[in-house]
């Protein structure tokens, strides 16, 4: 497991001091929401893109990909009844995953949840169908460009569309592509009747991406939530790819947030480890 953080706690913040930071705090990898570069991706032009993938590259660290995919757009939503909104929608997702791998990262974690909740008069069932029609229609030139959608459920205090891992891994299988699978976040496992470890066990094998937070907004490490358990099942499960911490709750500031977050993974995920031997 490699760690890393979510840029926009590093609020006004320079990118290339952003990087800086995170590495020395502790991190391999930096995870960019769209909505810090600018209101649209493509108003990122290439140039852009490949300066801040260098600056990244200049301060030891890589950018893995983007979150909060669609934070902050106009007309573009996944499970809109309208077929020309969830035709930008997919057209906007490829354009993320360019946008992605311009900067050097290989995963979207799809979680927006302003721009999947059901809505006026549209069921469950039809939501889920042109959600699964929007992803399949994106997916071939998302997988083309080398990302992977990590599908991402959320607790029903945020939206009430895929708010548990067997919901997300419903849509896995009905979009049916090796690169749209599941990302886990313990904040909304937390909210999830299964218990976390339990959840982390049945669907790890599915899992392209892990974000780290307690169930309070805050880091790991700054709640009740104890991750020995968490880094055991992961470590059990063969997991092996990014943590990303993600918190929501700024306080106190963003540079103890990331250097206890970064001191207590390690601490934690050594102590699941030795556990083992």
């Amino acid at each position: 497991m490699r760690f890393a953080i979510c840029n926009e706690l590093f609020e006004a913040w320079p990118f290339d001091k952003v990087c800086r930071f995170v590495k020395e705090a502790g991190y391999d990898g930096i995870e960019v929401a769209p909505f810090t570069l600018a209101p649209r991706i493509t108003d990122v032009t290439r140039e852009r893109r490949a300066l801040l993938r260098q600056q990244a590259a200049d301060a030891g660290v890589q950018i893995i990909g983007l979150h909060w995919l669609l934070a902050g757009t106009q007309e573009l939503y996944l499970t809109s009844p309208d077929s020309a909104v969830r035709s930008r929608t997919a057209e906007y997702i490829v354009a993320l995953s360019e946008a992605c791998r311009d900067l050097g990262g290989t995963l979207m974690v799809f979680g927006s949840p302003k721009q999947r909740s059901l809505l006026p008069g549209v069921s469950r069932e039809q939501a889920f169908d042109w959600a699964a029609e929007t992803f399949r229609r994106a997916m071939p030139e998302v997988s083309g460009n080398g990302v992977s959608i990590c599908m991402e459920p959320l607790s029903p205090a945020e939206t009430d569309f895929i708010n548990t891992c067997e919901q997300a891994a419903a849509l896995i299988r009905a979009v049916d592509h090796p690169d749209f699978i599941l990302h886990l976040d313990v904040k909304a496992m937390a909210s999830e009747q299964t218990p976390t470890v339990d959840l982390i066990h049945r669907y790890a094998g599915m899992a392209g991406h892990f974000h780290a937070n307690d169930a309070n907004l805050r880091g790991p490490g700054f709640g009740d939530i104890d991750f020995v358990p968490i880094f055991r099942a992961l470590h059990d499960a063969g997991y092996d790819r990014w943590v990303s911490v993600e918190v929501f709750d700024y306080k106190p500031d963003p540079e103890s947030i990331a250097r206890q977050s970064a001191d207590y993974m390690r601490r934690t995920l050594g102590e699941a480890v030795a556990a083992k031997r």
